[in-house]
Parts: structure tokens; C-alpha cells; sequence
């Protein structure tokens, strides 16, 4: 499927705006099981939020009937990487109802992944929900992830410390160039995870939500998030300064004109941390001569989906037989596909 086909079918995946769901038919080669084992034996008992080494009250009761708003204000800090749902049903998405499967689009993604919280991140509590296996569901937002949804956004309470006062928000730092440009390299080959944003996964996401089977690593890497999307390979590299989503980073920085030009003459402006940018999928200018993205599979034919390095002109050449060079997100162009490039860095570059 080429990226024109893609985008008409709406399964272009990268900044977790557009929704598509259903569930994956099983067997399918992304969701393989090597090796059947026996059901396991799932008990999770609740457990009461901690603040620190002693307990907290809960900023609300749960009933296990439905769903209540906390009876005072509350927020909620990220004790680590922390898994951010369209859904308070998670085991829906990991496991199903007999803990075999992953729920998959037919781009063979999970959908419901909005994105993965760091460590420190802040979130206030708007409502409480009973979870599978005894836990709590939080439908929460923050200022990191600003972006509206019908759905809502929910966290597992296992993952987070309760607060019945504001904490301060978490810092964030951007790295230098060469830390910048460390940062990512060392995403090369990582999977292509909707939502993905924490390379390293989140193994906490087996022990809350088991499988009752065996998976496969690329199901392994699924399942525990370990791995990262188009813009979440640049926002892990930033720590979170830059926007979440490729939608947002159409406009972030300033413009660097390109309307006109050839691929050649494009790639003689853009300077390292670049942008190249359109609102489903963003790509880094790495070098004067080597882009950076996280894809997947189908962008490039014949090539896996991942973070890949490709050759800058050549880049270039393959995108513009589809897509439109403009100035401006907001200029029309003659085909429906644009793009633009965005300088955001705020130093000098080497």
C-alpha cells in the first residue's frame, strides 16, 4: 500500500488523532503465539494508592456499579512510564475476554493507545471507574497531552500516586545537539507502537494485564508499548518540549519556505532537528544529508516499519511524487497531499 492509499483509507498511523477500531481476527502474523501454555491463574487483589511509603485516602469511593467523580479535587502523579487509553477497558485491548489476544486495526495497530506518560507527569482526576481485576480506572487529562477526545483519556491507578493537592508539574529539559542527536540514534531499528513514546516499554503492562499465553517478540513488544511512533520518537528525544502529536507540529517553530523548489534545494535549507512535516506523520532532519522517522511498514515497499535512516535527497524525491511542498500548512496546493518544514530548535545545531 502506497502512502497515497493509505491516507485515503484513513489507517495512516502517527499522531493519534484519527480513530479507527476492531477487533483483530486471530490468527494474524503480527499476533502470533509461538508456544501455548496453560491458563494462568489471575487474582489481583486491590490495592490501596500510595503516596510515597504511606498510604493516601482515594480522592473518591468507587462503586463497583459504574462510575463516580471524586468527591474533592485530585490529581494524580506518574510513578513511571504510564500507559494513556481511550478506554478504561484495558483488558478489552490487552487480552480480551480470554486473555489471547491483542486488539488490532487492520493496519494491524492498537488504536486505543493515546500515549505514554513520563515519569512525574501531573493529571488531574475527573472520574473514577472499576477496572478488570479489581482495579481502579482513572479518566484523567494533563497539560502534556492537550489535545481534545470524545472518548476520554484513562490511566490505570496502579501506575500513579494520588494527591489531594496540586503537585508541580514535571520539568522538562531539552537536550543539547549532540545529546539531541544521540537520542535519536539509538531508536534505530526500534518497533513502529501507535502511541509510543517509551522505547523501552513497560513491562508492569504484563503483570497488570497477563497473557495466557506465549508471545512472539513482536506481540511482546505490543503488548508491553516497546516501542515508538512517528512524533513519539521525537518527543522521548525531547523529553516531552516538544508537541505529542504530528497535528500540532505543522505549526511548531517557524516556517522555513520550500513551495517551488526541487528536492535538492529543498534538502540545501534544512539544517539538523528540522522538521518535516504533514498532520499524520512527521520525519527529523538528522544531518545536512540523513532523515530519521519511525514508519511503518508499507511507506517505504519492501522495508520493515520502525525507526529507519534514509539517504535526505532521496527522501525528498520519493515523497514529492505525492506530496506538495508549501510554506505554510494553511497554503492550498495542488495535490491534496502537502507538507512543510519546521525550524523549532532554539540554539545552534552542532
Amino acid at each position: 500500500m502506497t502512502v497515497r492509499e493509505r491516507r485515503r483509507s484513513g489507517a495512516t498511523p502517527c499522531d493519534g488523532s484519527t480513530r479507527g477500531f476492531i477487533m483483530n481476527k486471530a490468527p494474524t502474523p503480527i499476533c502470533l503465539f509461538i508456544l501455548l501454555v496453560g491458563p494462568l491463574s489471575i487474582a489481583t487483589v486491590r490495592q490501596p494508592l500510595l503516596a510515597g511509603p504511606g498510604r493516601m485516602e482515594r480522592c473518591g469511593p468507587v462503586e463497583r456499579t459504574g462510575a463516580v467523580a471524586p468527591d474533592r479535587p485530585c490529581w494524580a502523579i506518574a510513578r513511571g512510564p504510564t500507559p494513556v487509553l481511550d478506554t478504561p477497558d484495558f483488558r478489552s485491548v490487552y487480552g480480551g475476554k480470554n486473555g489471547l489476544s491483542i486488539k488490532l486495526d487492520k493496519a494491524d495497530l492498537v488504536r486505543e493507545v493515546e500515549t505514554v506518560a513520563f515519569p512525574g507527569t501531573v493529571f488531574t482526576v475527573h472520574q473514577e471507574l472499576p477496572g478488570w481485576g479489581g482495579a481502579t480506572m482513572l479518566r484523567v487529562t494533563t497539560d502534556e497531552y492537550p489535545f481534545p477526545s470524545k472518548k476520554g483519556y484513562y490511566v490505570d491507578s496502579r501506575f500513579v500516586t494520588l494527591s489531594s493537592t496540586r503537585p508541580g508539574e514535571r520539568p522538562r529539559k531539552l537536550p543539547g545537539p549532540l545529546m539531541l542527536r544521540y537520542r535519536l540514534r539509538s531508536a534505530l531499528n526500534r518497533l513502529y507502537v501507535w502511541g509510543g513514546n517509551w522505547r523501552d516499554g513497560i513491562p508492569a503492562m504484563l503483570r497488570y494485564y497477563p497473557t495466557a499465553t506465549r508471545l512472539d517478540d513482536t506481540a511482546w513488544k505490543m503488548w508491553t508499548l516497546r516501542g515508538v511512533d512517528c512524533s513519539g520518537l521525537l518527543c522521548e528525544a525531547t523529553d516531552g518540549w516538544t508537541p505529542r502529536n504530528a497535528s500540532a507540529l505543522v505549526k511548531f517553530g517557524r516556517a522555513i519556505p520550500i513551495a517551488g523548489l526541487t528536492p535538492p534545494e529543498i534538502a540545501a535549507r534544512l539544517e539538523p532537528f528540522d522538521l518535516i512535516v504533514w498532520h499524520k506523520h512527521v520525519v527529523i532532519v538528522l544531518d545536512r544529508g540523513h532523515v530519521i522517522q519511525s514508519r511503518t511498514d508499507d511507506q517505504v515497499e519492501g522495508a520493515p516499519g520502525g525507526v529507519r535512516i534514509d539517504e535526505l535527497v532521496g527522501y525528498l524525491g520519493r515523497l514529492m511524487k505525492e506530496f506538495t511542498p508549501v510554506d505554510s500548512y494553511d497554503d492550498p496546493a495542488p495535490t491534496r497531499d502537502k507538507f512543510v518544514v519546521r525550524r523549532w530548535y532554539p540554539g545552534p545545531v552542532h
